[in-house]
């Protein structure tokens, strides 16, 4: 249904302003699923967390990568980060385009001074807080979110030091009116992002890619099992698939437990080539005379 980026300074009030909007959004009579997303759902603390530029990169990537998995159009995502630089704001703006959802960016605008308050009270209470360090590092390259921007836009700002947060709060009822209201063609205010006709064809040939492979792959391993049955436990002279793809170079019994374990070792292989190289195979053919290469090589080393 929508994800929801939270946004602000260190110790700004961000777990606040979830917390808030969650209750409210359960509050509603659509009652929508909901997941809040943050570094504690991986054990991770802040400390650790934004160590440096590395762990910090790693962060990013681990949210990023929960946040796609969990997005869909019956749930609510909100992510409870710092999410302080825009280019990774935008590529959650992306993700949200992708999966044609709602999107929309609740800022804490909170007074430097009053973080760092609140920061030390957290330390006196013993409570998760940033080293003195890390919070000088942090402050200094938050990346304030722009309305004008595609991806900090619809924005809804919260003043946590002068404005308590509570469920009430203006910008947490605006927020929720923007994610729970229906759409029909008629609406103007509420904006549901559409996936590009590039992402759609990605994934579509993604999804091509894996089912023709899966299909080609069991395919093989049905012609071998069906010509080990015919020759009775006999020596084969290797197995022929077609008069345009190769044949198969097996001389020996193998059994169905070892032909699963190498199908599902190419198909691994063959999905992790293509997230670094070119994709896997969209048509029978290709899957086919690729897994029959990975058979005779992997066959005959035994």
């Amino acid at each position: 249904m929508a994800l929801v980026v939270i946004c602000g300074q260190p110790c700004s009030g961000k777990s606040t302003a979830a917390a808030c909007l969650a209750n409210a959004l359960s509050d509603t009579e659509a009652k929508p699923s909901l997941r809040i997303i943050d570094e504690a759902s991986f054990h991770l603390s802040r400390n650790q967390s934004y160590a440096d530029m590395t762990a910090e990169k790693n962060l990013r990537g681990v949210l990023r990568s929960e946040v796609d998995r969990s997005l869909s159009k019956d749930s609510i995502i909100i992510v409870d980060s710092l999410n302080s630089i825009k280019g990774y704001r935008y590529e959650l703006w992306c993700l949200a385009r992708a999966a044609g959802t709602r999107y929309c960016v609740v800022y804490c605008d909170t007074e430097e001074n009053m973080c760092r308050t609140w920061n030390e009270e957290r330390k006196e209470k013993g409570e998760p807080a940033y080293d003195d360090r890390i919070f000088e590092d942090l402050f200094r390259r938050f990346e304030r979110p722009d309305s004008k921007n595609r991806w900090d836009s619809p924005l809804f700002e919260l003043w946590p030091a002068r404005d308590a947060i509570d469920k009430s709060s203006q910008a947490i009822l605006d927020a929720v009116s923007y994610l729970t209201k229906r759409v029909d063609s008629k609406t103007r205010d509420v904006k549901i992002l559409q996936p590009t006709i590039a992402t759609q064809t990605a994934r579509t040939s993604e999804a091509n890619s894996l089912y023709e492979m899966d299909k080609a792959t069991q395919e093989v391993i049905n012609a071998i099992v069906e010509a080990q049955s015919n020759a009775l436990g006999g020596p084969l002279n290797g197995v022929s698939l077609g008069p345009d793809l190769p044949s198969i170079d097996i001389s020996r019994s193998v059994g169905l437990p070892e032909l699963r374990r190498l199908r599902r070792t190419f198909i691994k292989l063959a999905g992790q080539t293509s997230l670094s190289g070119r994709p896997p195979p969209s048509d029978a053919s290709s899957a086919k005379r690729m897994f029959v290469d990975y058979l005779n090589r992997e066959l005959g080393n035994n």
